[in-house]
C-alpha cells in the first residue's frame, strides 16, 4: 500500500504534454511535480499557463516506431543506481518490455527537469508515486489508441511487455501505436488504476545496472573520460592551508618545461567560498596547463609558491580537542531539546553512567578524483562534470566568471563515487576559470593528494554523556553536551545536532545541549550526513547504559521504543537542491517506534542473537538507526587478535525497513553491502588530522578497506505498508556502533574514540 496522493488537484493538461516524435513516434513529457504533505501538484513544461520552471521534475519518454522506449534520467548517477531504478518505475506501469528500454542521462535543464541533484536519498521517495502515475498514463493512452484502431472497447484490451492485445488475439506493439497515441487526450489521473505488487514484472526484479556493461569493459563513461576537440590538460595547486592565497610563484621556470603551455596565478577577489564546503567556489592557487595531464602533473615537482597562509594556520586537531575539553566543563552555549528535569533526575539516580566520545574529520575519497572539462568561448561555457549538484555548479560558474546562468551549459557525466563530496562546485569552477584564461577547452584533474588535502570533510565532534538509572535499572535521565564547530554564528556544514536525536522523547528527563568552537576547515555532507557520526556516539553510549543496567542491549533498544512518541508533521522535500545542513531533513511518513522495533526483532532472529556459542576474542554487537526515512538494525560479529589488537569484522547482518517495495533488489543489495563496508572502513582506520591549518595525511596514509578485509554481509528487508524510500545512506550509520559494541562484547573494552586504536585492545 502506498501513501495516498491527492490526484484530484491534478488536471490532465498539467500532467502530460504529448506530441509526435521524429519518425512518427510518440514523445511524452511527464511533468513530475513537487510532493509535499502527500499532495501531488503539477505544472506542465513548455506551457504558458503553467511555467516550466515551476515543475520539480520533468521526465521525458519517447516511444519510437521500432518499439524502443527512451527514458531520460534526470538525476545524477553516482553509483546509487537511480539511473536504472527510476526508469524501472515508469516502465513497470507502462507495461513496457524492459529489453526495449533505452536510458539516457539528461543534461542540466531546470526549465524541463526542475531540481537535479543526488543527495539525501531523495530520489525514490520524491519520484515513486509521480513516476508510477506517469507510466500508467502512458499505458492508458496506448490502450486508447489501440481501441480506436480496432474499434473495440478499451475494456477489451490488455497490455504486456510492450504490446497491446485484444480479446480476439490481435496484437500491436507500442511502437506501432505511438504516432496515434500521441494524438490521444491524456487521461484524468483520478481514473488511473495503478498496479498491485503481485502484478509487477519489472519492479522488484533484480536488474543489472544500465551502465554496468560499459564499466566492466572500460568504455568511456565517467567525467575523467571526457574528450573534446582541441583539449588541453591542467592541474591546480592550492595553498596547503585552507583559505591561503598566492604571494608569488616561479611561473617562468615552470612554463619553460616541455609540454607546458601556460602557468596562471589565480587570486580571486573577495571571499573564496571557504569554509562552507558546499559553497566552495574559485580558490586561490596556481594552474598549470599542458599538452598532457602527465606533463602538467610532473611540473608540480618544480613549482615553488610563496603563500600567505592566513589565520587558519593557527588551527589544529590537538587544539580542537583541548578546546572541546575546556568547553565541556562550562555551561552549554545552547539547549536544543529538553524534557522534564534531567539535572534533578541525575542527582537522584541510583546509578549514573558517564562517558566522553569523539570522532575525527574524515575524507570522502571517491575512486574517481575530482575533475571537469570546460570550454569557454565568447562569453559562454560548456562543461562536462561528474557532479552531484549540477545546478549549484552552474550558478557558481556564472557568478565567478560574471556571465548569465543561461550562458552555462552543464553535461552531467556518471560519477565514480560521490558520497556527498561532489555536492560542492569548486572543481567545476576551476575548469571553467582555467579554460577562460587559456582560451581553449581544458580538462582539470586533481591528483590523489590534492583530492585528499583539499576537499570538504565530514566534521569531527565531541560528546559528553550522562545517563541516570533507577534502582530497577530503568533509564530515567539522559544528557548530552555536544561540542561541535561553527563558522561565525551558525554551525559548520553538517556539524549540527538534531533536537529529535534518539532517545529524545523516549526518556522523561532529557537534555540535548551544544557548544561550538570556530573552524576554518571546510566541512560538508558525507554519506548519511549527521547520522554518520551521531549513530556511533548515541548507540554506543546506549549500549553502555544497557550493560550498566544488566540488560541485553538489543532488548533494551526494543524496550526503549515501546511507546510511540509524538512526531511533528514531516517537512516537504527540497525544491531546488540539497539543503545546506547535515541530514538533509526528512519527509514522508512520520517516525514510528513500532517500525524500529520491527527491524530490531528481525535482526535478532536473522543473526541468532544470544544463541551463538562464540570463541574467546569474538563478540557480537547491535545498533539501530533511523535516517533518511530508512529504519536499519544491524548486528556485527568481530574477532579481536589479542597479540596486536587488530579487529576483523567477520559478518554483518542488516535488516532494513524502507517501505513496501524494493524497486531493484540488485541495487538495494549493493547499497547495503557498500554502506557496511564504507562504515567499517571509516571506523577501523580513517581520519583527517589538521596540523597548522593543513591536512597532515597524504593519500598513501589514508587507508581504505581492502577486499580481503571485507566481511560477509547478509541483507534482509522488512516490508511495511509505506511508500518506498531511498537506500544510498540509511544502511551506514548503525554499522559503526554495532562494530564497536561487538568489540566490547569480545574484549570488555569500550571504543569511545574513532578510528579504533588497536593498541588499546592488546592483552
Amino acid at each position: 500500500m502506498s501513501t495516498p496522493v491527492a490526484v484530484e488537484a491534478v488536471s490532465r493538461r498539467a500532467f502530460l504534454t504529448v506530441s509526435a516524435a521524429a519518425g512518427g513516434g510518440m514523445l511524452l513529457a511527464l511533468s513530475i511535480p513537487e510532493q509535499a504533505d502527500a499532495a501531488l501538484t503539477a505544472r506542465a513544461a513548455n506551457s504558458a499557463e503553467h511555467p516550466a520552471h515551476d515543475a520539480e521534475i520533468n521526465a521525458y519518454v519517447t516511444i519510437s516506431p521500432d518499439n524502443t522506449i527512451t527514458i531520460m534520467s534526470k538525476v545524477p548517477e553516482i553509483g546509487q543506481g537511480v539511473k536504472t531504478s527510476l526508469p524501472m518505475i515508469v516502465a513497470e506501469e507502462m507495461d513496457a518490455d524492459w529489453n526495449t528500454v533505452h536510458i539516457v542521462q539528461a543534461p542540466l535543464d531546470p526549465k524541463l527537469y526542475g531540481a537535479q541533484f543526488a543527495g539525501g536519498s531523495f530520489a525514490t521517495p520524491m519520484n515513486w508515486e509521480p513516476l508510477r502515475r506517469a507510466g500508467a498514463a502512458a499505458r492508458a493512452m496506448l490502450i486508447s489508441a489501440a481501441a480506436l484502431t480496432w474499434r473495440v472497447p478499451e475494456s477489451d484490451i490488455t497490455t504486456s511487455a510492450g504490446k497491446v492485445m485484444a480479446k480476439d488475439g490481435r496484437t500491436l506493439t507500442y511502437g506501432q501505436l505511438a504516432a496515434k497515441a500521441a494524438k490521444v487526450v491524456p487521461p484524468d489521473l483520478k481514473t488511473l488504476v495503478l498496479k498491485t505488487s503481485s502484478n509487477y514484472s519489472i519492479v522488484g526484479k533484480s536488474i543489472g545496472g544500465i551502465d554496468s556493461p560499459k564499466i566492466v569493459t572500460g568504455q568511456p563513461l565517467f567525467g575523467i573520460d571526457v574528450e573534446v576537440p582541441g583539449l588541453r590538460y591542467a592541474v591546480f595547486q592550492k595553498c596547503p592551508v585552507f583559505g591561503g592565497k598566492v604571494v608569488s610563484a616561479n611561473v617562468d621556470e615552470v612554463k619553460a618545461r616541455p609540454g607546458i603551455l601556460n602557468v596562471f596565478v589565480i587570486n580571486p577577489e573577495g571571499p573564496t567560498g571557504l569554509p562552507d564546503g558546499m559553497a566552495m567556489g574559485q580558490m586561490s592557487g596556481v594552474a598549470i596547463v599542458a599538452s598532457s595531464w602527465w606533463q602538467a602533473n610532473k611540473a608540480l615537482e618544480t613549482l615553488k609558491v610563496v603563500w600567505d597562509e592566513g589565520p587558519v594556520a593557527s588551527q589544529s586537531s590537538a587544539g580542537y580537542a583541548a578546546k572541546a575539553q575546556e568547553l565541556s566543563t562550562q555551561t552549554p552555549h545552547k539547549v536544543i531539546h529538553s524534557d522534564g528535569d534531567a539535572k534533578t533526575a541525575l542527582a537522584g539516580a541510583a546509578k549514573v553512567v558517564e562517558a566522553a566520545y569523539s570522532y575525527p574529520f574524515v575524507a570522502h575519497s571517491p575512486l574517481e578524483p575530482m575533475n571537469s572539462t570546460a570550454s569557454y568561448v565568447d562569453g559562454k561555457v560548456e562543461i562536462w562534470s561528474p557532479t552531484q549538484n549540477p545546478g549549484a555548479g552552474k550558478t557558481m560558474i556564472a557568478k565567478t566568471l560574471g556571465i548569465p546562468e543561461d550562458a552555462v551549459t552543464v553535461h552531467i557525466t556518471r560519477s565514480g563515487g560521490g558520497f556527498g563530496r561532489r555536492l560542492s562546485s569548486e572543481f567545476m569552477v576551476e575548469a571553467a576559470t582555467i579554460s577562460k584564461l587559456q582560451g581553449e577547452p581544458v580538462k582539470v584533474i586533481a591528483t590523489r593528494n590534492q583530492d585528499l588535502q583539499h576537499e570538504f570533510y565530514r566534521p569531527g565532534g565531541f560528546h559528553f554523556f550522562k545517563a541516570g538509572l533507577d534502582a530497577q535499572g530503568q533509564l530515567i535521565a539522559f544528557t548530552d553536551h555536544y561540542i561541535g564547530f561553527a563558522n561565525g554564528a551558525r554551525p559548520s556544514n553538517s556539524a549540527d545536532l538534531g533536537a529529535t536525536e534518539f532517545p529524545a522523547k523516549y526518556v522523561k528527563n532529557l537534555e540535548l545541549a551544544t557548544s561550538t568552537q570556530q573552524l576554518g576547515v571546510p566541512t560538508g555532507p558525507m554519506r548519511a550526513p549527521g547520522s554518520n557520526v551521531h549513530a556511533f556516539v548515541f548507540q554506543s553510549f546506549l549500549d553502555e547504559v544497557a550493560h550498566a543496567a544488566g540488560k541485553d542491549p538489543l532488548q533494551n533498544l526494543i524496550d526503549l521504543y515501546a511507546e510511540e512518541r509524538a512526531a511533528p508533521p514531516p517537512p516537504a522535500p527540497p525544491s531546488k537542491g540539497p539543503p545546506r545542513g547535515g541530514g538533509f531533513g526528512n519527509f514522508g511518513a512520520p517516525f514510528s517506534g513500532k517500525r524500529a522495533q520491527g527491524v530490531l526483532e528481525m535482526v535478532r532472529e536473522k543473526s541468532g542473537w544470544g544463541k551463538r556459542q562464540l570463541p574467546a576474542g569474538t563478540g557480537m554487537g547491535v545498533a539501530f538507526y533511523y535516517s533518511h526515512l530508512g529504519y536499519f538494525a544491524e548486528v556485527v560479529q568481530v574477532t579481536v587478535n589479542p597479540s596486536d589488537g587488530n579487529v576483523k569484522a567477520d559478518k554483518v547482518w542488516i535488516v532494513g525497513d524502507v517501505g513496501s517495495t524494493i524497486i531493484n533488489p540488485t541495487g538495494a543489495l549493493n547499497q547495503c553491502e557498500g554502506a557496511a563496508i564504507d562504515g567499517i572502513s571509516q571506523a577501523l582506520a580513517q581520519k583527517i588530522t589538521i596540523d597548522r591549518g593543513r591536512v597532515a595525511q597524504t593519500f598513501p596514509e589514508y587507508p581504505l578497506m581492502r577486499m580481503y578485509q571485507a566481511p560477509d554481509v547478509e541483507v534482509h528487508f522488512k516490508p511495511t505498508p509505506f511508500s518506498p524510500t531511498g537506500l544510498g545512506e540509511p544502511a551506514l550509520p548503525p554499522v559503526v556502533p554495532a562494530l564497536c559494541n561487538a568489540i566490547f562484547a569480545a574484549t570488555g573494552k569500550r571504543i569511545r574514540h574513532l578510528p579504533i586504536d588497536p593498541a588499546l585492545l592488546k592483552t
